[in-house]
């Protein structure tokens, strides 16, 4: 029998997708996803102009070719003439590093240098053809970069070494790119994510929304790119980007993964992924598609701004129940919520084991445990230490919305936190405190919570769909139900996305 093993040739740009989270590589199976959102007849267009701005693998340019080469049999029946014509005349690319420019040419013209007698194409004069890397430096202002806002600290390094900035978003691409064409018909592509910005625990900013605003610059009559989807409703450096994305009636379709690994094999991006296309000459609502294991299971057009929001709901079948609950216009449960660090204490903030022998003890609620400290240590708020309150993590589970349960702790006289928690009150007395839990411990409330949150962390700012309550009165999923008027199906549909919580010692 044969061995088929043996036979076995894996597309060597599949193998590269799933190498490691260092580049965030494109699969074959994805860019032509993402490509079949555009009109077939441009592959059947000998003018139709193609750009990838940030190009890793080159299997962008590689499927965009092979859709051409069948596209323009007709119209360029000599095989050699047309791939020619498509590599010198309609296919372009920036990439992002030197050894990526290398792999594109090498995806592409099947030769790493685009002139030389390995090469698909034979009139390319140069050896980068029309897959351009062009060395850039950062423009230092202060400890930033002005361009992409890179940390000086992180990333002024010597000349050999590679400092991550990208030409697409510090140079003019009329600079980079010879005989440019006066406008691309479409730029495609998955640009960097974010780089270090020099602060404590790997903190780093975003700088794919950078490209896709470069790109709109060049107006280009159909824009396609993957990102991650924080800017649904992430804030820090995202805030103008969303309310533009929110505005734009351009875009077309949208496509949600709220798991990145339906997308990027074994590569976890907090808040998934989502692709969309932006088209020039169509303004309306746009379709919005969500999958789940790789799997279509809603489709809607609407509006991506909703009114009087400032972020985008993922989730199509959430819209009716919004809107039911939007209509009581009733007050936000956030006005409840502390912001980050209530009594001014960070988290590295760690009381002292046992009581100090002093009358002044206040009970400390910190990472990992209680604690003391005395109460003229504490910075701020101090009247807020002999209230009742109730405290919730400031980062709560992983990210995965099905299954981040709130695990609130009551908490009487005499005690404070570090910014390990926020504070949800101050209220009259113990009893109101666990009726609060006990609507903080719903499915209503925790899908009401999901609307905003899509990361782990939990700002007082995510709790601002959910409506408040009477707190003298304990709270369950069935009062609630009843009291919005929701359907079997919404119900349904609450129960499906929030799974019960699961009983643990924690």
């Amino acid at each position: 029998m044969l061995n088929q093993s043996i036979n076995y040739n894996p597309d060597v740009l599949s193998c590269l997708a799933n190498l490691s989270n260092d580049e965030v590589f494109t699969s074959p199976e994805l860019a032509n996803k993402m490509l079949d959102r555009l009109p077939p007849e441009i592959f059947r267009s000998p003018d139709t102009t193609f750009l990838d701005p940030a190009t890793k693998s080159g299997v962008f340019l590689r499927e965009i070719a092979k859709r051409l080469l069948v596209g323009l049999e007709q119209a360029i029946p000599n095989l050699q003439e047309r791939i020619n014509h498509i590599f010198t005349k309609q296919i372009f690319a920036l990439g992002i590093t030197e050894l990526t420019a290398l792999l594109a040419r090498r995806s592409l013209y099947c030769s790493r240098f685009a002139n030389t007698d390995y090469s698909l194409c034979t009139e390319f004069n140069d050896e980068q053809g029309n897959i351009y890397y062009s060395p850039q430096a950062h423009q230092w202002e202060g400890d930033h970069c002005i361009h992409c806002g890179a940390s000086k600290t992180v990333y002024e390094r010597e000349n050999h070494l590679e400092n991550h900035a990208y030409a697409f978003i510090h140079q003019p691409i009329q600079t980079i790119i010879k005989n440019i064409p006066m406008n691309f018909d479409v730029i495609i592509g998955n640009p960097p994510y974010q780089l270090s910005d020099g602060g404590a625990q790997a903190s780093a900013k975003p700088i794919y929304h950078l490209f896709v605003e470069q790109a709109k610059k060049l107006n280009p009559r159909f824009l396609v790119m993957i990102i991650p989807a924080r800017w649904y409703a992430g804030g820090k450096w995202l805030d103008q980007f969303r309310e533009t994305m929110l505005s734009d009636k351009h875009i077309k379709e949208l496509h949600d993964y709220p798991n990145s690994q339906d997308c990027f094999t074994g590569v976890e991006i907090k808040g998934g992924v989502c692709y969309f296309l932006w088209q020039k000459d169509y303004l309306g609502d746009c379709l919005v598609h969500t999958y789940e294991n790789n799997e279509l299971i809603s489709k809607m057009p609407r509006p991506l701004k909703e009114e009087n929001l400032d972020i985008f709901i993922r989730y199509n079948q959430a819209i009716k129940i919004l809107h039911k609950i939007a209509q009581r216009k009733e007050n936000s449960f956030s006005s409840l919520v502390s912001s980050r660090k209530p009594f001014g204490l960070d988290t590295k903030t760690k009381g002292k084991p046992t009581p100090y022998s002093t009358h002044n003890n206040v009970t400390l609620y910190q990472n990992k445990g209680i604690g003391y400290i005395k109460r003229e240590d504490i910075p701020k708020n101090k009247q807020l230490i002999d209230t009742h309150k109730v405290l919730v993590p400031k980062a709560i589970g992983s990210g995965d919305a099905k299954t981040d349960w709130v695990k609130p702790i009551y908490v009487g006289l005499n005690t404070a936190c570090t910014e390990t928690y926020l504070i949800i009150g101050p209220f009259e007395n113990k009893t109101i405190c666990e009726n609060v839990i006990s609507y903080t411990q719903t499915r209503f409330f925790h899908f009401m919570l999901t609307l905003k949150k899509n990361t782990q962390d939990a700002t007082k700012k995510v709790y601002e769909l959910i409506p408040m309550q009477d707190f003298n009165q304990e709270w369950s999923d069935e009062k609630l139900y009843a009291k919005y008027g929701l359907t079997t199906e919404e119900i349904d549909y609450i129960e499906s996305m929030i799974r019960p919580m699961e009983n643990d010692n924690e």
